[in-house]
């Protein structure tokens, strides 16, 4: 999506960026996905195609890995199409990203995520959150 170049932090405007996990290639597994291999404080764009082939999904200035508590910074972001909208943090709370085996999580609060995966990536979905709004 060179959309999304705009909204990237500055400092990666210039920087290559690397294809670790992919369900083609790799399977379907959020395990596999957190494994993918990525160097801790990497940034990640986590990219995701519907089956109406609509692509969507998040920015994190740090490498999407399993957590027991949330992390992330006000860097990070939701982006949607169709024409692309992104959605930053509002400062209500800092619920950037959490998961587990079984769940990403990304952006939350009154028991909302912004955009959600399973553990073998085949359901997820995307609600109005307090992090993202």
């Amino acid at each position: 999506l060179p959309q999304l170049g705009p909204h990237l932090p500055p400092r990666l405007a210039q920087q290559p960026w690397h294809l670790l996990y992919c369900t083609g290639r790799d399977g379907f597994s959020l395990r596999t996905l957190y494994w993918s291999g990525a160097q801790a404080g990497s940034p990640a764009l986590l990219l995701i195609r519907n089956t109406e082939a609509q692509a969507f999904g998040a920015f994190s200035d740090s490498t999407i890995h399993c957590s027991a508590g949330f992390y992330g910074t006000v860097e990070t972001f939701l982006f949607f199409p169709p024409v692309l909208k992104v959605f930053r943090w509002t400062g209500r709370n800092s619920f950037f990203m959490k998961g587990d085996v079984d769940l990403l999580m990304v952006g939350g609060g009154s028991g909302r995520s912004g955009l959600w995966l399973d553990g073998d990536l085949h359901h997820g979905g995307s609600h109005a959150c307090e992090t993202f709004d």
